[in-house]
């Protein structure tokens, strides 16, 4: 597979981390099975394929947009394929598009029946070179940020960038006194701004911040890692992982092909 990541134009920036597109040449008759992945952001994706990709059984649209997950998820996809896809930042749906971002949690939709009709898909069919296909999308959100630019509110802007600072491992009731306001109001507010609790996205925060540690091999035992990011006990990070990722530290290091981030390949044995 050929996988190719695109920084966004500087007034996007704020908005997307980067674009991102994945080429693969497979057999006709052959599968790839992709495991999503918690991360704390939406996104979009559009796919070129012959046939079509299903997650969980539900055939997905070739141009959609998904909100934050909660939980990992498989898509079966043909083995020849040309996707590009949008990396958000979390408050990306509510900002952009002017989405109560819960609406879509665990979820996407058509993007261009959320646009009426504009088309998105023919014209990113129209061509065949990333950066032009890049270049469709950034106008794209362009105007709608033009059109909605909801922004988010200072409370849950200042809630989201302690969370991930913290990596997840800030106190909630710290936070709100910081804040000054209730729990309900807290919650309801990142709800709406973001598509998660508060807690659930630290959750994910952290959990993310042990994979990075996976990943990069910075640990001599799982205990390591559990302790560094502050699960209670071994069995507590791995409880975790396997939440977000259907798999163990170990099953995830054997099976796992990850050349796109928190979209990876799961290698049939």
């Amino acid at each position: 597979m050929k996988y190719h990541q695109i920084q966004p134009p500087p007034h996007l920036q704020d908005y997307v981390r980067y674009y991102w597109a994945l080429e693969s040449s497979g057999e006709p008759d052959e599968q790839i099975h992709f495991v999503t992945i918690a991360d704390g952001s939406p996104g979009i994706v559009f796919q070129q394929l012959e046939g079509a990709s299903f997650q969980e059984g539900r055939q997905l649209s070739p141009v959609y947009m998904y909100g934050q997950s909660t939980r990992y998820t498989r898509i079966i996809s043909p083995a020849s394929f040309s996707t590009i896809g949008v990396y958000f930042y979390p408050h990306a749906l509510k900002s952009i598009f002017g989405l109560d971002s819960n609406e879509l949690t665990d979820d996407c939709l058509d993007l261009d029946l959320l646009l009426n009709g504009k088309r998105l898909m023919e014209r990113l069919k129209s061509t065949s070179d990333v950066e032009v296909k890049a270049n469709i999308l950034s106008e794209c959100l362009w105007e709608q940020i033009c059109r909605n630019d909801h922004t988010l509110q200072a409370a849950t802007r200042y809630a989201l960038q302690r969370i991930i600072q913290s990596q997840g491992n800030v106190s909630m009731k710290d936070l709100r006194q910081e804040l000054q306001v209730s729990e309900r109001t807290l919650e309801r507010r990142f709800q709406e701004g973001i598509g998660l609790s508060p807690m659930l996205f630290g959750r994910i925060c952290r959990f993310q911040a042990s994979l990075n540690q996976l990943r990069a091999q910075s640990y001599d035992k799982l205990s390591d890692i559990a302790f560094e990011q502050e699960y209670a006990d071994q069995s507590h990070f791995i409880r975790n992982f396997k939440e977000f990722t259907g798999l163990t530290p170990f099953q995830f290091r054997k099976s796992i092909q990850e050349t796109v981030e928190n979209f990876p390949v799961l290698v049939q044995s």
